[in-house]
């Protein structure tokens, strides 16, 4: 019979290495992130082993896949309509430009436009997170229209981002006003406030107000806004340097909670 082959996959931010017989039945898959080995078929212990040793690095468990978690229960129950992870970053402005693409030609550039870059480059950043354990979530909707652009979910705790394009701008922040270049100023610090604390009520945690400028080119804080961090979108990444505040099995059970549209629907 022919051997088994090593096939290399990515699912849900973590690299495996699925083991699959000629036929294309998969028969084990190697978690290198948590150093197991998972058999979906005993009979092929040996033959999965052998197809693996040149991947594997150090000791490794064997044995069959672990117990789904009430967390990966509750995910897999979801109906697609009310799972909010497949969400694109900048997912609300996505429609809101479908439904309303404005007029073919305008004297100026469609402001929505650069918002949307902005939230997919904030979007990308967070994404790119997953390796440390941290879920990204964009555009979760609030009744009233209002979205939280990206929420953050990881062993740092919850973080909500308002994202604001400032694409080569000088960016003044006085509490709690913001101004952007030469557009007035703002009360935009309220609205990154109110979005997270929205966000803690339907989670029952704490989420942190991230207010992100996106592309600036300077940013003066001039009175320190009060609970907010500001940052640009250089210094997303920063924000998984934390750890110590949730265990893992929390992060799971806060992700499950907050994919789900249910979650935001009274808040």
């Amino acid at each position: 019979m022919d051997r088994p082959r090593v096939v290399p996959t990515r699912r849900h931010g973590r690299d495996r290495l699925y083991v699959r017989l000629p036929d294309g039945r998969n028969i084990a898959w190697y978690d290198r992130e948590a150093a197991r080995v998972n058999l979906l078929d005993a009979e092929h212990e040996e033959e999965v082993l052998a197809a693996l040793g040149p991947y594997l690095t150090g000791p490794v468990a064997v044995g069959p896949p672990p117990v789904p978690t009430p967390a990966d229960l509750a995910r897999l129950s979801l109906h697609p309509d009310d799972d909010l992870a497949p969400n694109r970053p900048g997912e609300a402005l996505l429609v809101d430009l479908d439904r309303d693409p404005g007029p073919a030609r305008r004297l100026r550039p469609d402001p929505r436009r650069a918002e949307l870059d902005a939230q997919r480059t904030v979007g990308d950043a967070v994404d790119a997170m997953g390796d440390a354990g941290w879920h990204a979530l964009h555009s979760l909707p609030l009744p009233g229209s209002h979205h939280v652009h990206h929420l953050l979910i990881g062993p740092g705790g919850l973080y909500a981002l308002h994202v604001r394009s400032a694409h080569g701008r000088r960016v003044t922040v006085a509490e709690p006003q913001v101004r952007i270049g030469r557009r007035p100023p703002e009360p935009v610090l309220h609205r990154v406030r109110a979005d997270a604390d929205r966000a803690a009520h339907a989670l029952t945690a704490e989420v942190r107000p991230v207010l992100v400028l996106a592309g600036a080119r300077r940013v003066t804080v001039v009175a320190a806004p009060r609970g907010v961090r500001v940052l640009t979108d250089v210094d997303v990444p920063g924000l998984g340097r934390g750890g110590g505040v949730l265990k893992p099995a929390d992060v799971e059970a806060l992700y499950a909670a907050a994919r789900d549209r249910g979650t935001w629907a009274g808040v």
